[in-house]
């Protein structure tokens, strides 16, 4: 086996990139990127009719948002399936697999009567030992010949050892009557083709592992590292499915969760590192490993992911911020920014990152500097706009003209003017925010005065005092 680390992600497509499956894959990338080995993606797409190219697609662009990048092209299951063959073929010319006569009927007939007599069901095809003279001229599918006895260890290293009793396995096909291969030949040969050292993947397939080895085995390859993460439940502790929630990873770049706040959240989401809740991908990298993966399904936790991804945003770089929420307004079909909206977003980013756990939360924040004029108060900051504070408004204006704009002088002159008029800051502050903004929850009002600039402040206090 290679000395560098190759692991490798292979979702078939069924429309969307699984939540479930982008955390196999976050942990595949963790453990290739940390340790200077290859991260590898292969479609698993033998199904014909469910197999398109707009469903691949989908999943590469769900990739593409993680920021999950791979080593090489994409690999396709289904072209491999001449080499498929000639695995089975060369399994049979080496008398480690046999032809199968028994036709669908035959083995069903043969489990009707094991449950009648509450004996195995598990099929024992008589053509195993059968002298090929015996052969009919007739279609066959090719088993692999499983041991009869003793066990099957899967030394895994989230599940520890498992033991499978050989009596327990069939003789497993490879190459069906027509022809095709099956996916448990398929998986093998292609990750032993493309070098996989690590398979890390949900422990729905633990019972396949054991029969996987067969094929691992009768060939002479190195058996892979085995790693079987246990599966992501809901809050209620049940298999997560659709009545929980957004199942696609897509959804949430839809619903404006920032990609680093979901690795950050995939990542513990099954591991830990001590006590650590927020972390960047460096550190992610640096931390990962597999003894660090919990037997338990872990529980999707919306709250905690929010949080994270609050933490996120706080700590983004502006520029990529402003670039990540072009594509959350893209995902979600929303009206892209214009350009000067850019622009003012990312100026105004230092005011809006500190609470917002979402991109929809950040740009209701951002709404002032977004909006233009004439500004349109919601109903809450209507109730702030009276003929009374029309007159404190129309009183403050002039004395902003000439203010030297600072946070310092306008907090200073903000301040004054309230107490010359005995008011509270809080009774100016509700107008302000109305007029300036149209909102009655938004950043403070200096900052919105210094991300808008003189000109338009002035602007909107004069427009709200009419």
């Amino acid at each position: 086996m290679s000395d560098q680390v190759v692991t490798r992600f292979a979702p078939s497509p069924t429309g969307f990139l699984h939540i479930g499956g982008a955390r196999t894959a976050l942990f595949n990338w963790l453990y290739a990127r940390g340790r200077g080995g290859k991260f590898l993606l292969r479609i698993e797409d033998t199904d014909r009719e469910r197999s398109t190219p707009e469903a691949t697609a989908t999943i590469l662009q769900g990739m593409d948002w993680l920021g999950l990048d791979h080593d090489g092209e994409v690999i396709s299951q289904f072209e491999g399936a001449a080499r498929h063959a000639e695995v089975a073929h060369r399994l049979l010319a080496e008398g480690k697999a046999y032809k199968c006569f028994s036709t669908q009927d035959e083995i069903a007939a043969f489990r009707e009567q094991a449950r009648a007599e509450g004996k195995s069901t598990l099929f024992r095809s008589p053509w195993r030992d059968a002298d090929p003279s015996t052969h009919p001229d007739a279609p066959y599918a090719i088993r692999i010949k499983a041991p009869q006895d003793g066990a099957t260890v899967i030394r895994d290293q989230v599940q520890g050892d498992v033991s499978i009793r050989n009596d327990q396995l069939d003789d497993m096909i490879l190459l069906r009557s027509d022809g095709t291969p099956v996916y448990m030949l398929a998986v093998v040969v292609d990750d032993h083709d493309m070098g996989v050292t690590h398979v890390i993947r949900g422990d729905d397939h633990l019972n396949n592992a054991a029969r996987q080895m067969m094929i691992y085995e009768a060939m002479g390859w190195d058996v892979p590292v085995w790693a079987h993460i246990p599966l992501i439940h809901g809050p209620d502790g049940k298999k997560l499915s659709k009545r929980h929630g957004a199942l696609g990873a897509q959804e949430y770049q839809a619903m404006g969760y920032p990609a680093a706040g979901m690795r950050n959240y995939l990542a513990r989401l099954g591991w830990s590192h001590g006590d650590d809740e927020f972390f960047t991908d460096t550190q992610a990298k640096e931390w990962f490993d597999l003894d660090g993966i919990g037997k338990s399904p872990a529980r999707f936790d919306l709250k905690k992911l929010e949080n994270l991804c609050g933490q996120h945003i706080a700590v983004s770089d502006d520029a990529a911020l402003r670039h990540e929420i072009g594509a959350y307004l893209t995902a979600a079909d929303l009206s892209p920014l214009t350009k000067t909206q850019s622009g003012d977003l990312e100026r105004a980013m230092y005011c809006l990152k500190d609470r917002a756990r979402t991109f929809p939360e950040l740009l209701e924040k951002a709404h002032f500097a977004l909006a233009t004029r004439p500004i349109d108060p919601d109903e809450k900051a209507s109730k702030a706009l009276s003929s009374v504070s029309d007159g404190i408004l129309t009183e403050l204006t002039p004395q902003l003209q000439n203010a030297s704009w600072t946070r310092n002088e306008l907090e200073e002159t903000l301040n004054s003017f309230a107490e010359s008029k005995e008011l509270k800051f809080g009774k100016l502050a509700g107008p302000l925010r109305a007029a300036l903004a149209g909102r009655a929850v938004t950043p403070s009002v200096f900052d919105m005065m210094l991300v808008l600039g003189r000109d338009e402040t002035l602007a909107r206090l004069s427009e709200a005092a009419k």
